[in-house]
């Protein structure tokens, strides 16, 4: 496989602090280092872009970030941001300007499902927009609608949505997941990732006759054009882990022709944020 990782999280304790990992054992305690990725990683990844990770300072993860980009360990970063508030908001995008930062995030699945609802938000998006920059989005299945919503109010830039929508696998109901994946699909500004649905599964189960259902209807709505690929590392490890997820997305790219594979695995990659990441 030719792989370029779009959603890859480090975590240095000492730099940024991580709050939200203390209630996940399989993430507290501990820094996970580039290094670390790699040696799961066993070759199967040509490159890797790192996603935020919802720091306690977030400016600050952004410019550790921004050191490992500028010694070519990483093809670039997405940043964090607030579109919630103007205060600081065109400042830090400029500042951004100067960290390999080639997009920007949000995350919104663990806030009011209104946050992003405001015209202030919707307004600094935009400007991520003009900046050239894509806005990876975090939706659960039940907001999609909000998601859509989002996308459709800023039609001249590039959206993607992480963690294929967010499914409850788990819970199994598959069908608001799936019109509100359709309903995003209309959208030809929208991309979506093919990302962390492993963690969504039963414990044990995120295997590939679990997820395979799910992960059809991503190609089936969205197509291997609009989809990149993402480890979601360490937090795949709340699903079975790095390597597991590897055997799962080979699996998949299998049943791709050559063009697909690559579309997938690294080409819309390229496209979306910009990168040159050397492989032909």
């Amino acid at each position: 496989m030719d792989l370029i990782d779009t959603h890859l999280h480090l975590i240095q304790r000492d730099v940024t602090g991580h709050a939200w990992t203390r209630n996940e054992p399989a993430l507290a305690g501990r820094d996970f280092t580039l290094d670390d990725a790699r040696r799961l990683y066993g070759g199967r990844v040509r490159g890797s872009i790192f996603m935020e990770v919802d720091a306690d300072d977030f400016q600050a993860e952004s410019r550790w970030i921004a050191g490992l980009v500028r010694q070519g360990e990483l093809l670039g970063q997405i940043a964090n941001c607030r579109p919630e508030t103007d205060d600081g908001f065109e400042p830090w995008l400029d500042e951004c300007a100067d960290l390999g930062v080639v997009g920007m995030r949000r995350i919104l699945h663990t806030v009011a499902d209104d946050v992003s609802t405001t015209e202030t938000f919707r307004a600094n998006v935009r400007r991520i927009g003009g900046r050239g920059l894509p806005f990876d989005m975090n939706f659960l299945g039940r907001t999609l609608p909000i998601a859509y919503d989002l996308a459709a109010a800023c039609p001249d830039m590039t959206f993607v949505l992480d963690h294929c929508g967010t499914p409850d696998i788990a819970g199994g109901d598959m069908d608001p997941w799936r019109e509100g994946m359709a309903r995003l699909a209309s959208l030809p500004h929208v991309n979506v990732k093919l990302s962390g649905i492993s963690a969504y599964a039963p414990p044990g189960e995120g295997d590939p006759v679990t997820l395979r259902p799910w992960i059809d209807h991503l190609f089936e709505t969205f197509g291997p054009e609009r989809i990149v690929w993402g480890s979601d590392w360490p937090v795949v490890n709340l699903g079975r882990g790095l390597p597991a997820w590897l055997d799962v997305t080979e699996a998949v790219l299998r049943d791709l022709s050559a063009d697909e594979r690559a579309a997938v695995g690294w080409k819309n990659a390229e496209r979306i944020y910009k990168v040159n990441t050397g492989l032909t």
